[in-house]
């Protein structure tokens, strides 16, 4: 499956943004995906994720409760819904996938759990 994320941009903070990964090529409903993201300096790190059941969902602890990851299998899309950024979620924003068949029913927060990825788009919020 290839992805392609978008949707990223400047926001101020407290402000909202969504992101979008479409995957192309595949059964995208046989695909858990996740979010990851990467600021300048710091290792890529798991911000949400949600399975390829639709049973679950899992984040990051510091976006629990401002951050929302859906999908719509009918459309070959996974979103990020950010809602009351702050500074230190700037970076740039990962989508990745892994087929069922590696992971079952689980969403790890590891990258290398994650075969495939897309190329990334930023997402600057300033104060």
């Amino acid at each position: 499956v290839q992805l392609q994320a978008s949707g990223g941009g400047l926001v101020q903070a407290g402000g909202s943004l969504r992101l979008s990964c479409a995957g192309f090529g595949g059964t995208f409903s046989s695909y858990t995906i996740a979010w990851f993201r990467q600021a300048p300096g710091r290792e890529r790190e798991f911000v949400a994720g949600i399975s390829w059941t639709l049973a679950l969902t899992l984040y990051e602890d510091s976006v629990q409760g401002r951050f929302t990851i859906t999908r719509d299998n009918a459309k070959n899309a996974v979103y990020l819904q950010m809602n009351s950024l702050k500074r230190e979620d700037s970076a740039i924003y990962y989508c990745a996938a892994v087929h069922r068949s590696s992971t079952g029913g689980a969403i790890h927060r590891q990258v290398g759990e994650y075969d495939y990825w897309g190329q990334g788009t930023q997402v600057t919020v300033s104060s």
